[in-house]
């Protein structure tokens, strides 16, 4: 069985296009895979929550992170990344 780390991103923001394209290239271009995608438009508002897996990548969590907010930024998104571990530990009931 393969190693997996997985992170749970989320992006929020006004609806409008190239923001899947963004993201989805950025991810890519730095090895990272998309397990599991949730995307809705809430009267204007894009939302999305993400699970990806970042074994593969020469990025860690912090790095992609700054990474994301840096892009996210030129469409005035607000994005966070968590490693899965840190995301259960704060949902934790």
């Amino acid at each position: 069985m393969e190693k997996t780390e997985r992170i749970i991103i989320t992006v929020l923001g006004i609806d409008q296009i190239g923001i899947m394209a963004m993201i989805s290239t950025a991810l890519a271009e730095q090895d990272v895979n998309i397990l599991d995608i949730s995307q809705t438009i809430l009267q204007g508002f894009f939302t999305m929550v993400m699970v990806a897996d970042i074994a593969a990548s020469p990025m860690d969590v912090g790095e992609l992170k700054k990474m994301l907010q840096d892009k996210g930024k030129s469409l005035n998104l607000e994005i966070t990344v968590q490693h899965e571990d840190i995301f259960k530990f704060m949902h934790r009931i």
